[in-house]
């Protein structure tokens, strides 16, 4: 037996014996079969949502408008999602302001597709894109979230093991391979957050890398960069915003999404090393985008932005680092950072976003702080969604 193959044994064990772990743990969370459920919001986390007073939404249910809550024994009103769609519908009636409730796509919009990507992994890429794509879906939006990572962290987030759900494929690689691709709605799954669909993701990503060239050389089928976009067309009616999380390369995945994005979102952890990584991604991506645009790829933009993510107001180097992006980049880096938090990390280890679990998890300072922070960097990235809307 050569080392190679003792190599290769050995690692296949320990994948092997990962896998059954994950999938235990995953059985003691959610019950085999089971989905992720989300759980209810109070009246007063409602309110602030939909911009109202909790007062209000007592009223509405005294006077039997809008969808039933929930009455627990405290006496407090509860609603799911889907409820906070129906109040949102039921007050965007009433309005004179259009849009005030539901903020989405009006007739002559274009669809927004934000692709979130960074070259260095542990920036924060797939906890920002996570919970950017169930913030807009909260605040009303269509939202489809995309996992074009291979190794599907946001699908895990979401309630998608891909060794386990994924089976018989059902990712993005399935829509964009060159031979046979399917249409783009039979890969799209609902969540359990109301007006959020997703594209999970898993190691199958991987092939389109693979089979790219081989396209390239015989020059079949349609161009490599164009497959993302094309897809979206399929859909582009269902959906307000998109969000994409992209691998941690630029690879053809990337580059693909890229050319289909109208907006792009870069997460920056403020360490020195993250930002010398950050300036070769920059100096890679201009040069291959620069390729896809001589062969007709569409490299416009809304808006472009960086995304301070894990900061440390307390860490002196990390203030020097954000500062020096500031006078570097100026007003393409976002007002607001996401603050590093043990609640957001927390409630990771139960694949949960900050938005999924509760208040009482956590102190109530801990809680509130990062919540602030992720409602600050999410509603200025929706407020260039709107802009780019003319409004």
């Amino acid at each position: 037996m050569t080392r190679q193959n003792r190599i290769d044994r050995l690692v296949g064990d320990h994948a092997a014996r990962l896998s059954e772990r994950l999938q235990a743990h995953r059985s003691q969370l959610f019950p085999p079969h089971a989905r992720k459920e989300l759980r209810k919001f109070t009246s007063g986390e409602v309110a602030a949502m939909l911009g109202v007073k909790d007062a209000y939404l007592r009223k509405l249910h005294l006077d039997g408008k809008g969808p039933e809550p929930e009455i627990r024994g405290n006496g407090r009103r509860y609603y799911t999602s889907a409820d906070m769609a129906m109040l949102r519908e039921f007050l965007e009636k009433g309005t004179k302001s259009p849009g005030t409730y539901l903020p989405g796509r009006r007739e002559g919009d274009h669809l927004q597709v934000i692709t979130v990507i960074n070259f260095k992994g542990g920036s924060g890429k797939t906890t920002t894109a996570a919970h950017l794509a169930q913030k807009a879906a909260l605040d009303g939006y269509r939202v489809l979230a995309i996992d074009l990572d291979p190794q599907a962290s946001l699908s895990a987030l979401h309630g998608f093991q891909p060794e386990f759900d994924l089976l018989d494929g059902g990712t993005l690689y399935d829509a964009i391979r060159y031979e046979d691709p399917v249409p783009m709605r039979d890969v799209i799954q609902r969540t359990y957050f109301h007006g959020l669909d997703i594209v999970p993701g898993n190691l199958d990503l991987m092939e389109f890398e693979h089979e790219t060239p081989r396209a390239l050389a015989e020059r079949s089928g349609s161009l490599f960069f164009t497959r993302v976009g094309d897809k979206l067309a399929e859909v582009e009616a269902d959906y307000d915003v998109v969000v994409i999380d992209c691998p941690p390369q630029l690879g053809f995945l990337t580059m693909s999404a890229l050319s289909a994005a109208t907006a792009v979102l870069v997460t920056v952890h403020p360490q020195m090393l993250d930002v010398m990584s950050m300036c070769q991604f920059l100096l890679m991506t201009s040069n291959l985008l620069g390729v896809v645009s001589e062969a007709g790829g569409d490299m416009s933009y809304d808006w472009l932005r960086y995304v301070v993510t894990r900061y440390e107001p307390g860490d002196g180097p990390q203030n020097q680092m954000v500062s020096f992006m500031r006078s570097m980049f100026g007003e393409y880096v976002l007002n607001h950072p996401v603050l590093k938090s043990t609640a957001i990390s927390d409630a990771g280890i139960t694949k949960q976003t900050l938005y999924e679990v509760e208040k009482s998890q956590f102190t109530r300072s801990t809680y509130e702080r990062a919540m602030e922070s992720l409602d600050s960097v999410n509603g200025e990235i929706l407020d260039l969604v709107q802009k780019s809307w003319g409004r």
